[in-house]
């Protein structure tokens, strides 16, 4: 007698994996993340503490704030500025998906202060700078290991307002003080590190122009 052959286990996909707004209007609003695209949203502890790090330089006033995401992905940068009350927010994404996600989320929002846009981040930048746009807060939460903070922090040079302010993501630390005693990368130069902290491999940044560089910017 042939034996039947065996059951082969259906494998579910599990739930898709979620982070959530920690302040603001919308506290604890989930946001779901894209598995299937590989995306790494900052956690939400590592969101609670630089988002404590602004409010503490901004006396918690968000009300003027333009921000601008570069790399928004899930949206967990770009939604939290907004739900704390930011003027606005531009959020650039290149996945059709990704973008196609934080729009339904802003809608289920109503998130007006909120704008989505779908193109590659370096041309995005180049394109606002060359438009004379200017933002108070720039999040780069960029693929780590593709060296994208090497060529965007020279194009949030012309993005910022004076004494504006950047976050940068990496998988390492910023190479301010380099082992071998040599002095920083011409890319990270003009950049003064206001704030860092590390949370497992996560490393993260808050920046700001030098005094002489944002002069003369």
């Amino acid at each position: 007698m042939q034996k039947k052959p065996a059951k082969v286990p259906v494998h579910r996909a599990p739930p898709p994996q979620q982070v959530r707004i920690i302040g603001g209007a919308w506290k604890r609003t989930p946001l779901p993340v894209l598995d299937a695209l590989g995306l790494r949203p900052t956690p939400d502890r590592v969101r609670e503490t630089v988002f404590n790090w602004i409010n503490h330089l901004w006396n918690a006033n968000w009300a003027d704030a333009s921000c601008l995401d570069l790399f928004a992905g899930s949206g967990a940068l770009g939604f939290e500025a907004a739900s704390r009350g930011a003027r606005a927010v531009t959020m650039i994404d290149s996945h059709t998906p990704v973008v196609r996600q934080l729009e339904a989320i802003q809608t289920k929002l109503k998130a007006d202060n909120v704008q989505i846009l779908r193109g590659d981040a370096l041309t995005s930048a180049q394109g606002m700078a060359l438009r004379g746009q200017r933002y108070d807060l720039i999040f780069l939460d960029p693929p780590y290991h593709q060296d994208f903070l090497s060529k965007s922090l020279p194009l949030c040079q012309t993005l910022l307002t004076a004494g504006g302010l950047v976050y940068a993501e990496a998988g390492a630390p910023l190479p301010f003080a380099p082992e071998d005693g040599s002095a920083p990368p011409d890319w990270l130069a003009p950049w003064e590190l206001v704030r860092s902290d590390k949370a497992g491999v996560v490393f993260y940044h808050l920046l700001q122009l030098r005094k002489n560089v944002a002069a003369s910017a």
